[in-house]
């Protein structure tokens, strides 16, 4: 079956012309395929379009209908296929994100107010998650992810390095003190995360690449880091969270740095994306951004 638009296309221009003969030449075409064309569509409606004679021809009360319809079929598809090539040439439009919960709220946000102060005809919705982002599943174009990443089918970029810090507030330690050492840390309360597959084990990195396992004892664990602040504010124990989370606290004196030399192993973190040939400039306008700001 001949495509439809296309026959449609062709009765279109076969009425704008005035005949198959001037159709086919303003398409390059025979007047033998215009005439196919129109057949077609005349087979799909079960009605004849036009009165042909071998002099002129005319319009059926169908015709007359239909050609006004496809007009403005034609004008949508038209305006459709511009509004695609507008949406790949100039950032505009939703762009659907998401990204770990700290990161995305201490750091990711505010660099998303300036990309869209650069970029008004942006809008975007970010989805904070701290599981392993599902692109497609989810309908996300892009994602930021902390750890190695093993989908073939995504694109991975990488950026700085997650990195996490300990502190305490100064009443605890005023009442326990601050540990010398890594090794000190099994005798102070420690605040663990729950969604980590192994929450009680912290991974520290110190001075001259030396590298300590300790076991975080504490009474008070909870699957988000804004809440293990909020622990350690209220003197509960000492906060393993990333940096970028404490930074304020810290300045304010607030919390107090725990082990400064020392941090959690530094964690690999990508932007990632559907594999695309064409992405759209939203996607990768957001992309450069993100890369120039975190990378």
């Amino acid at each position: 079956m001949m495509d439809k638009l296309a026959s449609m296309a062709m009765f279109v221009k076969v009425v704008d012309c005035g005949s198959f003969t001037a159709a086919a030449d303003a398409c390059g075409i025979s007047a033998t395929m215009v005439g196919k064309y129109v057949r077609a569509a005349e087979a799909r409606l079960g009605a004849r379009l036009l009165h042909r004679t071998t002099r002129r021809q005319t319009l059926t009360e169908v015709g007359a209908l239909y050609y006004e319809r496809c007009k403005q079929a034609l004008a949508e598809v038209e305006l459709a296929e511009r509004a695609g090539i507008e949406l790949q040439s100039q950032p505009r439009g939703r762009l659907r994100m998401v990204a770990p919960v700290s990161f995305g709220t201490a750091q990711l946000t505010p660099a998303i107010a300036d990309f869209l102060a650069r970029y008004p005809e942006v809008q975007v919705e970010l989805t904070l998650d701290n599981g392993r982002p599902d692109l497609i599943g989810g309908g996300f174009e892009l994602g930021i992810q902390i750890g190695a990443v093993f989908d073939g089918a995504l694109v991975a970029r990488p950026l700085r390095p997650y990195r996490r810090i300990m502190a305490a507030s100064p009443d605890y330690v005023a009442r326990h003190g601050l540990p010398a050492h890594p090794d000190e840390l099994e005798r102070h309360a420690c605040l663990g995360l729950t969604y980590w597959r192994h929450h009680d084990a912290w991974r520290l990195t110190g001075p001259d690449g030396a590298y300590v396992e300790v076991r975080a004892n504490g009474r008070f664990s909870a699957n988000q880091g804004e809440a293990l602040r909020q622990a350690a504010l209220g003197g509960i124990g000492i906060v393993l969270q990333p940096e970028v989370l404490l930074a304020g606290d810290l300045a304010a004196g607030r919390l107090m740095p725990v082990l400064p030399g020392w941090a959690y192993v530094p964690t690999p973190m990508h932007l990632v994306y559907a594999q695309d040939r064409r992405p759209s400039a939203t996607l990768r306008a957001m992309a450069d951004f993100l890369l120039e700001r975190f990378g």
